[in-house]
């Protein structure tokens, strides 16, 4: 794809691009100045030094392209998504505000369980509006600011919950596993110290992530999606994107691998600790583990689907199927 100025990348620019891709840490000097040339707005037009772009043109609005043939599922999708909503809102904010009211609930597992249910108002609050009004509309421009908004919103949302959620598993561990040690381990003083870092670490690597995108001049502002997603934004960029796309694996390892691999190692930890013991001891660790259990298993299905959605061709799968 040419640049907008119709600056083409030399042969040598390629070259030292695969090389950057290869033996990413080895050539960390050419990492910093494609991070220097994003911050200050000039990019590279040949492996050593920098050229300014002039009168730079960054489209004012994005084009979701996913919403275009919908036709009949319009409105029953419409309606559908707007039911839905309302029993989110109200599910998750009978839940927080039960949980703040009553003080025999004040304790660290119910405040992870009203965490999760802020995160859900947040999350919801973040897309859905948006996406109703694309549903009823003819036209699914997004502006500029609009979008990295929606991005924000989306991406803190879920990175927030995968962190939450190992926070969770590892309240859970505590509980099972050392149970003669958990009140003095998991105070509730703790518990929201645990949860504001789970919310504070994803703001901070998200931040970065998406004001390194919101940098980039773009070659097009065509998403194919229904809503804002961050690398389909970086891959309409006119320059190479080797600092976006470092930055943003260091935030993926930190906000979900990470929380992962250590929600699947604490429960196999339970799972064992559990099988050695009486089976009402099994039903009061199932018990206790069914919120958590149940809100990972959700959050694992949609964030495989939407990873597996993103690799298909857009043409071959139904609009419907896509929204859904």
């Amino acid at each position: 794809m040419t640049p907008i100025l119709g600056l083409k990348r030399n042969t040598n620019e390629q070259w030292v691009n695969m090389l950057q891709l290869q033996y990413g840490f080895f050539f960390f000097p050419f990492l910093f100045s494609q991070a220097w040339c994003q911050v200050t707005g000039c990019y590279e037009s040949r492996v050593c030094g920098c050229v300014r772009m002039p009168n730079q043109t960054l489209f004012p609005y994005f084009n979701l392209t996913m919403f275009m043939n919908i036709g009949p599922y319009r409105y029953p999708a419409l309606a559908s998504f707007f039911l839905l909503y309302i029993f989110i809102v109200c599910a998750n904010l009978a839940i927080v505000l039960t949980i703040c009211r009553e003080k025999t609930l004040h304790e660290p597992m119910y405040i992870f369980i009203a965490c999760l249910s802020f995160n859900a108002l947040y999350g919801s609050t973040g897309f859905f509006p948006r996406f109703l009004m694309d549903l009823a509309s003819d036209t699914h421009l997004i502006s500029r600011a609009a979008c990295f908004t929606q991005i924000y919103f989306i991406y803190t949302y879920g990175s927030n919950e995968m962190t939450t959620l190992c926070v969770m598993a590892y309240d859970r561990y505590l509980a099972v596993c050392h149970p003669l040690h958990y009140h003095s381990r998991m105070t509730v003083k703790k518990a929201l110290t645990l949860a504001g870092l789970a919310w504070l670490l994803p703001l901070v690597f998200l931040t970065t992530v998406i004001y390194l995108s919101a940098t980039l001049p773009l070659c097009g502002n065509e998403i194919q999606k229904v809503f804002c997603a961050n690398w389909n934004v970086v891959k309409l960029s006119c320059v190479p994107t080797m600092v976006n796309n470092v930055v943003g694996m260091f935030m993926t390892i930190f906000t979900v691998f990470i929380p992962l691999a250590f929600v699947l190692y604490t429960y196999t930890r339970i799972m064992n600790a559990a099988w050695r013991r009486s089976a009402k001891f099994k039903g009061r660790v199932f018990q206790s583990c069914l919120p958590h259990m149940a809100s990972f298993v959700i959050y694992s299905i949609t964030a495989f689907c939407d990873i597996a959605l993103s690799r298909q061709s857009v043409e071959e799968i139904n609009p419907f199927v896509v929204i859904m």
